[in-house]
């Protein structure tokens, strides 16, 4: 499933959705033979040539600048990359700590420390440790306050293949996308990447060329295409994992399908604009508040018709499923009553819906 799908039917906080084969960074099978946690090697060798002509690189600038701020994460999971936080704390991938209570943490100069995994969020794919000793070179990097554009340069800096610190470049190819988390539903508002990212990269940061965060490395779906939990997401989620363990995302219990030109003449709509309710979830935050559609054949086709067509949200357009779910991610959170603006049965109206808590695991309301 591509995350640039506009008219595949996807699941809001249902999901529906498997974990993708692809994430990349929790490499359990290495290259090259793997350091004990009490052993201490010298750094890598990679970008630590003396001064030359390239030393005016906007890349070795970066790498050099941040480097220290890199480390390697091992646990019985596996063995992937993270980054420093604030003092005392790294961010790395919910799925290279897996189920880990300890985490070995390898710093760039060589050094390790041990400590507890203090939070995992296996919905936005982010987990935070807490090694007992930081070196005092080991400063937290600053995440953007911009939200990245198209075409802007970005670096990785990870550890693929147990190669230590290795640095890649590109371009943040898209912004806005889902991709899949461990717990089945989708993560919005992640960034995909030309950058080359491999086994071993997941957790460590995508940056831009001043060194800022702009994302957390998540997952690799192909040639040339990678993806980085946003910034912006892994700001609301991580202090909620330093602070309680766990973060808590917005529910809102309903599936949708984009309004495509066949769906909406379907639906006798002349303009295929927002999101169509397809089914709620018994129970949950939009049952009794938005219709569902109900399944009809249309030209040979099954096509859902009579739901309500959201239009809004909060005065925000919806005109994907992606606007909808980075909505809900970054503006809301449980217990909040949202308006949403809908289309029923050729009427324009305002509805109230106060979100719950996201259950655990993915589920589909067609099932």
């Amino acid at each position: 499933m591509t995350p640039e799908t506009s008219t595949r039917r996807r699941f809001l906080a249902l999901g529906g959705t498997a974990l993708a084969s692809a994430i990349a960074g929790c490499s359990t099978s290495l290259s090259a033979p793997e350091s004990s946690p009490e052993e201490s090697s010298s750094p890598s060798a990679a970008g630590e040539s003396p001064e030359t002509d390239t030393a005016g690189s906007p890349y070795t600038r970066v790498y050099r600048d941040t480097i220290p701020s890199v480390t390697t994460v091992q646990t019985t999971a596996g063995q992937g990359t993270g980054f420093q936080y604030d003092e005392g704390h790294v961010v790395t991938n919910a799925h290279v700590v897996g189920t880990a209570s300890e985490a070995q943490v390898r710093f760039h100069d060589g050094t390790w420390a041990s400590g507890p995994v203090v939070g995992t969020d296996p919905h936005s794919d982010l987990a935070v440790i807490e090694p007992g000793t930081v070196p005092d070179a080991s400063q937290p990097l600053p995440f953007s306050d911009q939200p990245p554009t198209i075409g802007q340069e970005v670096v990785v800096i990870g550890n693929p293949y147990n190669l230590d610190g290795s640095v890649t470049s590109g371009i943040v190819s898209g912004t806005d996308r889902l991709i899949p988390s461990p717990a089945g539903y989708q993560i919005p508002d992640a960034i995909q990447t030309d950058a080359a990212v491999n086994p071993g990269n997941s957790g460590g940061p995508l940056m831009d060329l001043d060194g800022s965060v702009v994302g957390v490395v998540n997952s690799k779906q192909g040639d040339s295409i990678a993806f980085g939990i946003s910034a912006a997401l892994t700001q609301r989620v991580v202090p909620a994992l330093i602070d309680t363990g766990s973060y808590e995302h917005a529910y809102m219990g309903v599936s949708l399908e984009t309004m495509a030109p066949a769906v909406a003449a379907a639906n006798d709509l002349d303009d295929p604009q927002g999101l169509l309710v397809v089914q709620t979830v018994r129970g949950g935050p939009a049952d009794s508040v938005l219709q569902p559609s109900s399944i009809e054949y249309v030209n040979g086709r099954q096509v859902p018709v009579g739901g309500d067509v959201i239009r809004a949200i909060g005065g925000t357009p919806m005109e994907t499923f992606e606007d909808l779910a980075s909505y809900l991610a970054l503006e809301t959170r449980p217990g909040d009553t949202i308006e949403v603006a809908i289309l029923r049965d050729g009427d324009e109206r305002t509805v109230e819906v106060t979100l719950d808590a996201r259950p655990d695991r993915s589920t589909s309301p067609l099932r």
